[in-house]
């Protein structure tokens, strides 16, 4: 099943960080949850497609890295599905009793990967002015990952954090 994101580009869309204030300046980015509630934001132009996908299409190899789920057929190609924030350090994992899971298929040149989420937010533009730089209280496993961080301004939420994708995908954490 393939989730239609047109309808949240959107000016009635929930803006729950209001990091954007409704412009269309700056990066047009995907923002998605993992299991612990960590709010993360990957720049659309990389992201191909935002599927839900059957759990049992997923096939698990075994002796590969904890944090990937196993190879998924995506349009006749095999590409490696992970869990990202597994990868990132969350110690939530994605839910595998689930009958389906969220996944972005994320691609940089040759390299195409999914990534599995526990939800999908919306797209919306980020102002590149409001971005800070990583701080001291990025997780060890997330530093090298993250662009930037755009604090949030509802109280106890979580900032949200914009993924570097080509650290990502071209990561020595894949190997096996």
């Amino acid at each position: 099943m393939v989730l239609n994101l047109d309808f949240l580009t959107s000016d009635d869309a929930p803006n729950t960080n209001d990091v954007s204030a409704g412009s269309q300046d700056g990066e047009l980015c995907l923002r998605f949850d993992v299991p612990s509630g960590n709010e993360f934001a990957l720049p659309a132009s990389g992201v191909r497609e935002v599927m839900s996908v059957y759990l049992d299409r997923i096939t698990p190899i075994p002796n590969a890295s904890p944090f990937l789920l196993g190879t998924y057929n995506w349009r006749g190609q095999v590409i490696w599905v992970a869990d990202i924030g597994q990868f990132l350090g969350d110690l939530v994992l994605v839910n595998t009793d689930q009958n389906e899971v969220a996944v972005l298929i994320v691609e940089e040149q040759e390299l195409v990967m999914g990534f599995a989420v526990r939800a999908v937010a919306n797209t919306e533009w980020l102002d590149v002015d409001r971005m800070l730089a990583p701080d001291a209280h990025i997780p060890a496993a997330m530093s090298g990952f993250i662009k930037g961080v755009y604090p949030s301004t509802v109280a106890e939420a979580p900032p949200l954090h914009l993924l570097d994708r080509v650290a990502i995908l071209r990561s020595s954490h894949w190997t096996l």
